[in-house]
């Protein structure tokens, strides 16, 4: 049964262990019967630092004189694809900055070339044309991910300013994807600067209302090189949300009980924050899905959106080997193919069967 506003509130207000630990046990009986206990793993490519945004928070922002930019050529990145396949990963995750030198067409090149691979292609590269959207659907991409970030539209605007002449609704854009047949993917921070518990109710309604195929929930971690990484934690007001872990995870339990069929990442940022437990403990409370990087050694480093982000010291073939093997050890295997949320699979189907009437 779906929680009403109020039961969330309570669940985000309420700290004893006791109860926190039946809401996430609770999320984990759910995300059992609905998505199984098998772990997607997707590759992440992180082929582009640049960036024409200015988000308060984030390490790559335009303006930032402290980073040096890179974009990967196509033949790195359909090298990380063929390493993806080798791993046996069934999809490429395309991620960068919102970066309009990351043509169009070269990007649909690149979804044409990794789809030969019989491999799944999610994006993430921010707010694009609807031209452009159409053009990479049509090229094969199966998934886009755009976080909303927060619902509360003052402190959205505070924290990820338009870009000069142009005004867009996240929330609108992702609807329109779905019309044009991605599986949409959105999500929110944890504990950014003036958010409450009110706030984050308000997401995890809108989460509710949207009905998302993949949720990405993660502690707010400010850049350093950004203001909002320059402000003190004691300028918070009263009530202020946390960043921390636990509460992070209590969002990705809520998460799963509105949306049960929702795939939901157990994200970097959180390993980040609790490098020992971070990880297995989103998985523990709704979390089906992990993404491990492989974008190339040379530029990892230099897609630091936020500080002492967790990426792999070695090969990431290695780190992918490690976490297959964890994945057993603890009873969650990691699964083979494609990964496509229920709900998605079921609007295909209908969407086909209704095309044959």
């Amino acid at each position: 049964m779906t929680p009403s506003r109020m039961e969330i509130l309570t669940w985000l207000s309420d700290e004893k262990p006791a109860d926190v630990a039946a809401l996430r046990a609770r999320a984990d009986d759910v995300r059992q019967a609905e998505v199984g206990d098998e772990i997607h793993l997707r590759g992440l490519v992180e082929l582009s630092n640049h960036c024409i945004r200015k988000c308060g928070y984030c390490g790559i922002r335009a303006g930032n004189p402290n980073i040096t930019r890179y974009r990967m050529s196509a033949a790195e990145v359909m090298a990380c694809a063929t390493r993806a396949r080798e791993l046996g990963l069934g999809t490429v995750v395309l991620q960068s900055g919102e970066d309009p030198g990351l043509d169009a067409e070269q990007v649909a090149h690149l979804i044409r070339s990794i789809k030969a691979m019989d491999l799944a292609v999610s994006l993430s590269l921010g707010e694009r044309s609807d031209d452009e959207l159409r053009l990479w659907r049509a090229a094969g991409a199966d998934r886009y991910l755009l976080r909303f970030e927060t619902s509360n539209e003052e402190l959205y605007a505070r924290v990820h300013p338009d870009h000069p002449g142009r005004s867009r609704d996240r929330l609108e854009q992702l609807r329109r994807m779905r019309r044009l047949g991605y599986e949409i993917g959105t999500g929110m921070l944890v504990g950014l600067p003036g958010q409450t518990r009110e706030d984050l109710v308000d997401d995890i309604m809108v989460l509710g209302d949207l009905d998302p195929d993949m949720i990405g929930i993660g502690p707010f971690l400010p850049h350093p090189d950004t203001p909002l990484g320059q402000e003190m934690p004691g300028d918070s007001p009263t009530g202020q949300v946390p960043n921390t872990s636990g509460i992070t995870c209590n969002v990705v339990a809520l998460a799963r009980l509105v949306c049960p069929q929702a795939n939901i990442p157990s994200t970097t940022a959180l390993a980040t924050l609790d490098p020992v437990q971070g990880r297995e403990s989103a998985l523990s409370c709704g979390a089906n899905v992990i993404m491990p990087n492989l974008t190339p050694a040379r530029y990892r480093s230099l897609y630091e959106i936020y500080p002492g982000k967790a990426t792999p010291a070695g090969e990431c073939g290695e780190e992918v080997v490690a976490l297959q093997k964890r994945l057993i050890e603890i009873g969650r295997p990691a699964s083979v193919g494609r990964g496509d949320s229920p709900a998605w699979l079921a609007r295909s189907r209908s969407h086909e069967e209704g095309g044959t009437r």
